[in-house]
C-alpha cells in the first residue's frame, strides 16, 4: 500500500480514503450521490458508500491495487469539487 496524504475533508482510515458528508436533507444527499456516482463512472473508479437520509458515507480504495492509488487522490479530488459546488 502507498503512503498516500489524504486529500483536504478526507482522512486515511484503514488503508482507505474516508469522508462522511452532511446534507440539509434526503434530497440533497442523494443528487450530490447522483453527481459523484457520474465522475466516478467517467474515471471508471467506483466508492465504497452508503446514505442513510442526510449522510453520505464514502470510501474510496483502489481493490485491484491492494490499497490507495492515485485514483483514489483523483476521485476523492473530484468528490472535493462537487461539494463545493
Amino acid at each position: 500500500m502507498t503512503d498516500i496524504t489524504a486529500p483536504d475533508g478526507w482522512e486515511n482510515l484503514d488503508g482507505r480514503l474516508h469522508r462522511e458528508l452532511t446534507f440539509a436533507d434526503f434530497s440533497e444527499a442523494f443528487a450530490f450521490m447522483t453527481r459523484v456516482a457520474l465522475a466516478a463512472e467517467k474515471a471508471d473508479h467506483h466508492p465504497d458508500w452508503s446514505n442513510s437520509w442526510n449522510t453520505v458515507v464514502i470510501d474510496l480504495v483502489s481493490h485491484d491495487a491492494d490499497g490507495l492509488t492515485e485514483r483514489d487522490i483523483a476521485l476523492a479530488e473530484a468528490v472535493n469539487r462537487l461539494v463545493a459546488t
